[in-house]
């Protein structure tokens, strides 16, 4: 019950209140999405990415953790072929349910979820955390495989459904993200330390309100979103995506040989709600709008109950 209440008070309750005031300032000013999206994709997402790449402590060994996220992908991806293919939905559907499933919210949900399980008993040793460090960085690599392939694939699952391969090509390869990742990698190696920089404070307060800002857009979504509470597509993608997704993990899990920490990181990450990203993609890309966003809200909010489930399940099965 302790887990559940603090899954409920300190991740998903925040996450509903800033939603929430989103909704409530669009019902009242009728903010404009299209502004809010810019906003996300060209400022608040390639700094995020940026930052985190820069400062993450990556390890050789996490790039096992890389290899395994990569392959869930790409399974994810495959899942949502079959459905799509098998229930006949049209390229737009087929892309935004593709997205709903393959993109996880590692970011906002995820690594503070992390950081609160593994900063906390009974991972908790003498006053320390033994075990953050591990986790977090496992977690980061998730994060930073998510982070590309939303910004890339996402845009391009979407943006084919309506534009020529130029086009969509042309749309993705005008996105921040996808030079925000080699340039982090690059000043890795450079011999200075650009978080002593002038104007380092200005990116970290940048990639600081990404969350806020992201969570604030898909309340302004949800209040142009027409919700059709009948529409199987977004439960299928829901059981898919807080159900199927762990159970597919765990077997991932168990063919990299991942133990302890490692393995209850992967499995947790993977137990996650869809991206809020997918949402503002689908505004972006003007594809699947409605889906996307009632994919997002019904995903984040059921996942009060099976995250607690998943958490639970990872201590028995992954003991450390």
């Amino acid at each position: 019950m302790s887990i559940f209440l603090h899954i409920l008070e300190f991740n998903i309750l925040p996450i509903f209140i800033l939603i929430f005031l989103g909704y409530i300032l669009s019902r009242k000013f009728d903010l404009n999405i299209n502004t809010l999206s810019k906003l996300n994709f060209y400022i608040f997402v390639p700094s995020f990415i940026f930052v985190n790449l820069y400062t993450a402590d990556l390890h050789m060994d996490m790039l096992k953790v890389f290899l395994c996220a990569a392959l869930l992908l790409a399974v994810y991806n495959f899942t949502g072929t079959i459905v799509a293919k098998l229930r006949g939905y049209n390229a737009s559907l087929a892309n935004g349910f593709k997205n709903s499933i393959m993109f996880n919210n590692s970011g906002n949900i995820g690594l503070s979820l992390i950081t609160l399980i593994f900063s906390s008993a009974p991972f908790v040793v003498n006053g320390k955390t033994p075990y953050l460090d591990t986790a977090i960085s496992a977690q980061i690599m998730i994060l930073a495989l998510q982070n590309i392939s939303t910004n890339t694939l996402g845009f391009y699952n979407l943006a084919r459904a309506n534009t020529s391969l130029k086009a969509c090509m042309r749309k993705i390869f005008s996105m921040p993200t996808i030079y925000a990742v080699p340039l982090s990698l690059i000043l890795r190696l450079v011999p200075f330390d650009l978080s002593t920089a002038p104007g380092w404070p200005a990116m970290v307060y940048i990639k600081n309100g990404l969350v806020p800002v992201a969570l604030l857009t898909l309340g302004v979504q949800l209040a142009k979103t027409s919700f059709d509470w009948s529409n199987k597509e977004v439960y299928l993608s829901v059981f898919i995506r807080l159900i199927a997704g762990p159970v597919i993990a765990v077997l991932f899990i168990y063919i990299f040989g991942f133990t302890g920490v490692v393995a209850q990181t992967v499995l947790i990450a993977y137990s996650v709600p869809t991206a809020v990203n997918t949402a503002l993609i689908a505004v972006e890309c003007g594809s699947c709008q409605d889906f996307a966003a009632q994919a997002v809200m019904l995903s984040t909010l059921l996942s009060t109950f099976t995250l607690t489930f998943a958490i639970y399940a990872a201590r028995i099965i992954f003991p450390v």
